[in-house]
């Protein structure tokens, strides 16, 4: 058996912390379940990183790190209504396929909220600088124009809690979204 080194230990646990923390949030994810997740003890997950909020602040910024290579790539060469358009498909075939990636974005958001409650502005400033860079990577594409670039995110949060929430793609509420940001036939397997 091939032992992994350290760095592909890491990466292992971020992902194996997504799949836990989309599903049981911050608060209701042990580092026990992550690591059982990825075959390893508590002590050797806390020698890679120094605690529960390291982890999920590695998994969150994994999140936007793949949200923003999604539509860095979709927009690559475009301009525009295409490049919105290509985001949008990019997007929401990306949450379609790995679930794991919205349901992460969405316990981000309430982790944040949590944090800052308990008076810890680690997990939002931590946050807060990934939606910039996201904001950036989607807003130069879109013509640098501020309102069509929350506009496309505004669709994007709204196509985020339509599928948080299970809305089935033939549903009423999806009538409203541009083609290219309609889950019709996607979350299907």
């Amino acid at each position: 058996m091939v032992r992994m080194s350290a760095e592909e230990r890491r990466e292992s646990v971020i992902s194996a912390a997504t799949t836990e923390f989309a599903r049981g949030g911050y608060h209701g994810t042990s580092t026990e379940a992550i690591a059982r997740r990825v075959g390893v003890s508590q002590p050797y997950l806390f020698r890679l990183f120094p605690g529960k909020k390291a982890i999920f602040l590695a998994a969150a910024e994994r999140c936007v790190e793949d949200t923003i290579r999604t539509f860095a790539e979709a927009a690559e060469g475009l301009e525009g209504e295409e490049a919105l358009h290509a985001m949008a498909n990019a997007y929401t075939k990306v949450i379609a396929e790995r679930p794991e990636r919205l349901m992460m974005q969405m316990q981000m958001y309430v982790a944040v909220a949590a944090a800052e409650q308990e008076g810890d502005r680690e997990f939002g400033e931590s946050v807060r600088a990934g939606w910039m860079r996201l904001w950036d990577t989607v807003h130069v594409p879109l013509g640098a124009d501020v309102g069509e670039t929350t506009t496309f995110l505004a669709y994007g949060m709204l196509i985020n809690c339509l599928v948080g929430m299970g809305f089935p793609p033939e549903h009423r509420v999806w009538e409203g979204l541009y083609p290219s940001a309609r889950i019709t036939g996607r979350l299907e397997k």
